[in-house]
């Protein structure tokens, strides 16, 4: 029998870990539930993804790469220049996309969208990620591939075009399941039919047992708290109002992180984005050298990070987490770590609602550094019971997605 060939579709090869884990999780599944299943890929950086995935991997589009020459054309905010560029550059190569488009899903039997945060607003944008989604599902149904959203978030999405992109991609699936109530409920409030799509918890619960790494934490003489930071400047994003967030952020965290060296816990900075979240923690850093604190050598640890194995050993040396982004917070879970999230969006809060932890959420842009004080040492004092109950839940999820694996590779 020939092999069944599953493409998968993200924003993959960008050095988000919280994206790297969900490919990564999809793929070990196709590969358990399918044996001999040929995988490949759609994805921003198709040479990063190959190389980390060992798959074969294709750009999600070209466009701007090659053809687009803004600060060399000198009458670039001519209007007739800007009509025939459009006309005779713009078209014609996005046409072309479209034709590389329908000759790179040649063959795929099911092309499978995990979301990544491309049916959102946070960081995408009509004619960016929503024009391209939908794109890449008119050519799926096209060429007769099965077209599936998986555990994917949607939402929020305040432009109409975008909502109108959105909902047209997600018209055509065969199978549609969100990873929280939000989503779901989002997509019913902008007049999209739901009820008969599932909701399933987020790919990156099912990652291979093998990978959950366990640390002997028992005999360090203080206890290790992790700290998860995100470049943040607000949504949407606006220069002078966005720095100003992003200093009073990493500002109120400093002082966090004082008050820990100050009572004797070690410190664990971890980052989620390689790309974005390098520089924050050299800011925190160069915060705590000038606030002049003391502290003894190793009380911060300071580790670069450039996969979701070397991510998940930092978490797994932690006794509690606090973090801001999303998969640092779900990966924490994953390895029982009793977490309070700092949170900057409302798939956050629906993942700590969910688990039972909705008590130790904050606003990012309303942090209030002696309420997480209060937070953490109730977050403490309820540690090992708290550990027991995520472990249950995290066991549920990862059953539940289980079972929607079953179900959708069955029906190749």
């Amino acid at each position: 029998m020939e092999s069944r060939k599953i493409c998968f579709y993200g924003l993959f090869g960008q050095q988000n870990l919280g994206n790297e884990c969900t490919l990564q999780a999809i793929i070990y599944n196709v590969r358990m539930y399918m044996t001999g299943a040929e995988v490949s890929c759609i994805c921003t950086d198709p040479e990063d993804t190959s190389a980390r995935h060992t798959i074969a991997a294709f750009p999600i589009s070209e466009r701007g790469t090659k053809w687009r020459s803004a600060k060399v054309w000198p009458a670039r905010n001519n209007p007739l220049i800007k009509l025939l560029r459009r006309a005779l550059i713009h078209i014609p190569m996005e046409l072309l996309q479209w034709v590389k488009t329908f000759k790179t899903l040649k063959g795929i039997d099911m092309l499978v969208v995990t979301g990544t945060g491309m049916l959102g607003d946070f960081g995408s944008g009509h004619f960016g990620a929503h024009y391209e989604i939908l794109k890449w599902s008119i050519i799926a149904k096209v060429r007769r591939s099965k077209l599936l959203f998986v555990s994917v978030g949607v939402g929020p999405i305040g432009h109409p075009l975008s909502r109108w992109l959105v909902k047209a991609a997600l018209s055509l699936a065969d199978y549609r399941s969100y990873r929280d109530n939000f989503s779901k409920k989002f997509l019913e409030s902008i007049g999209f039919e739901t009820y008969k799509d599932p909701v399933y918890p987020d790919l990156a619960f099912s990652l291979p047992r093998a990978m959950m790494v366990e640390f002997n934490n028992q005999d360090r003489q203080r206890p290790v708290i992790g700290l998860g930071l995100m470049e943040y400047y607000g949504k949407p994003y606006r220069q002078k109002q966005g720095e100003s967030i992003y200093h009073a952020y990493i500002s109120k965290v400093a002082t966090f992180v004082i008050w820990l060296i100050e009572h004797k816990y070690t410190v664990r900075l971890f980052i989620g984005d390689v790309m974005y979240d390098k520089h924050v923690k050299e800011d925190i850093i160069g915060l705590l050298k000038k606030s002049g604190v003391k502290h003894e050598e190793g009380q911060i640890i300071d580790e670069p990070v450039s996969s979701v194995e070397q991510l998940l050993l930092q978490l797994a040396a932690t006794d509690i987490v606090i973090a801001t982004r999303f998969h640092n917070i779900l990966l924490a879970l994953i390895l029982d770590k009793p977490v309070i999230s700092i949170s900057y969006h409302e798939k956050i809060d629906s993942l700590m609602a969910a688990i039972g932890l909705e008590e130790y959420c904050q606003h990012i842009e309303h942090l209030d550094v002696k309420r997480l004080i209060e937070q953490f040492l109730q977050l403490e004092k309820n540690a090992e019971k708290l550990r027991s109950h995520i472990k249950h839940k995290t066991e549920e999820y990862r059953r539940a997605l289980d079972e929607q694996y079953i179900s959708i590779f069955n029906a190749v």
